[in-house]
């Protein structure tokens, strides 16, 4: 960590002549996570050597829940499953398993669905994104369990989902099997009774409800994916109905020790360059941020960051700019997308509220980069530890700026992967981020676009 410098003449008197942005240097993760060689095979392989024939007969219908998460190879792991439990003689329909997101609606949650590939026809099977729901009983506080009437209805229930930690909370269940179970085939209702007492919800009912929804439903496979830091599976495990609630917790213990994070400890300026639920569901991760932002919290010991800041929103967050309460400034543009009915009913869902505060905007991001730098408390902006993340899932390239240079170079995860240059602004003050982050989704979706384009669309 490094320590704030001393005031001299020379910083005063740089300080005094107006701001220089430094300039910045991409940097690569060069350490090799493990990775799972063939996802789809194992999957299959899993869901095959699994109990599930002696749970539900061959012929029976099964419901495959899939969430919202941005899990990276989603459309090919489902694919996977729907094939294989198609080849073991089972009628298959896909339901939305995501809580209140897509702004509570079946329209809203068939989009997010689309948005990451999953739609009935690249799947071959139904996909059901009702929100209705039925009352199965009460949790110990004396709120209802509601549960997803269409899983309800079939003859068993699979899920798939990734297990990582949690965006709102620290305990021995976090996100996963378990939680996918219980506020996201809750629908909005369920999810409404496990967040409405905030942390106390979270950890206390979420396996209470839990056990009741996996005795009390047909549920009868976990298809659990562990990602590695790469946002790539690193192992994927089959959770029969009871081993969840045992095996879980160790599951996200793993999970954690993978995850992509940032390289230091202390930043002065952290840009993101959007936010969106396709990277997590709360917009940005406050693991990778170490901004907690949730009501009688604490932050997390690690990174600290000054001066956060956010440029814009996903497509695939539909106007969701939940997350955005995260920085202390933003641009104008990203306001501008607010869909304020889905960020609403998202936030309100979750009680949650802290996160949804809009922070300072200005007009660009230009704009954005020089307040930052100016109000991060170094008054020599050449040594100011800047940090630039496409946002805050796609971790493995970055950019820093030179006071960072001796830490990457004595890191054996990490390399500089060119030289250090001007920050990317167009002539409005836009950064280019496709441009910067070539592999991100943002500079997937400009190629995209491109080759629509150039195909004679218009």
């Amino acid at each position: 960590m490094s320590a704030t410098p001393p005031l001299t003449s020379t910083s005063i008197a740089t300080a005094s002549v107006g701001l220089t942005l430094p300039p910045l240097a991409p940097i690569r993760r060069v350490s090799i996570p493990p990775t799972v060689a063939d996802p789809e095979a194992e999957l299959a392989r899993l869901i095959r050597g699994s109990r599930l024939s002696q749970r539900v007969a061959p012929g029976g219908t099964i419901a495959l829940g899939i969430g919202s998460r941005g899990i990276t190879t989603i459309p090919r792991l489902a694919r996977a499953a729907v094939t294989t439990l198609k080849e073991m003689g089972y009628r298959v329909f896909i339901v939305a398993a995501m809580g209140s997101h897509g702004g509570a609606t079946p329209e809203g949650q068939r989009r997010l669905l689309a948005d990451y590939g999953i739609t009935e026809q690249a799947m071959g099977v139904e996909i059901r994104t009702d929100m209705e729901t039925e009352r199965l009983g009460t949790n110990r506080f004396g709120l209802p369990i509601f549960f997803d009437r269409n899983a309800l209805g079939a003859d068993g229930i699979v899920l798939l989902n990734r297990i990582k930690p949690h965006t709102d909370f620290v305990g021995r269940y976090e996100s996963g099997i378990l939680k996918m179970l219980t506020i996201g085939l809750g629908k909005r209702q369920g999810a409404e009774q496990i967040h409405k007492l905030g942390l106390r919800g979270m950890k206390e009912l979420l396996p209470e409800v839990g056990a009741f929804l996996i005795e009390r439903t047909p549920f009868a496979l976990g298809l659990a994916v562990i990602e590695n830091a790469d946002d790539l599976p690193a192992e994927i495990v089959a959770l029969e109905k009871e081993e969840v609630l045992d095996r879980e917790p160790a599951l996200l213990e793993r999970a954690r020790a993978l995850m992509g994070r940032l390289p230091f400890d202390q930043i002065d300026v952290l840009v993101v360059g959007e936010l969106g639920k396709n990277y997590s569901g709360a917009g940005m991760d406050p693991n990778v941020l170490g901004r907690l932002m949730v009501e009688t919290q604490a932050d997390f010991d690690r990174p600290k960051v000054t001066r956060l800041v956010v440029l814009d929103v996903s497509d695939e967050s539909h106007g969701n700019i939940v997350g955005v309460g995260f920085a202390d400034l933003t641009t104008e543009r990203l306001v501008a997308k607010m869909d304020p009915v889905a960020t609403r009913i998202n936030v309100l869902t979750s009680c949650f509220l802290e996160r949804a505060r809009v922070p300072i905007t200005l007009a660009s991001d230009r704009a954005v980069f020089e307040e930052a730098v100016k109000t991060c408390w170094r008054l020599d902006p050449a040594e100011c530890r800047l940090v630039v993340i496409p946002n805050t899932l796609e971790l493995a390239r970055q950019w820093v700026s030179p006071a960072l240079k001796a830490e990457v170079e004595a890191s054996p995860d990490w390399a500089f992967d060119g030289p250090f240059q001007e920050i990317p602004f167009d002539d409005s003050g836009t950064l280019d981020q496709a441009g910067m982050f070539p592999e991100s989704v943002r500079g997937r979706r400009r190629r995209t676009a491109h080759a629509y384009a150039s195909a004679g669309h218009h």
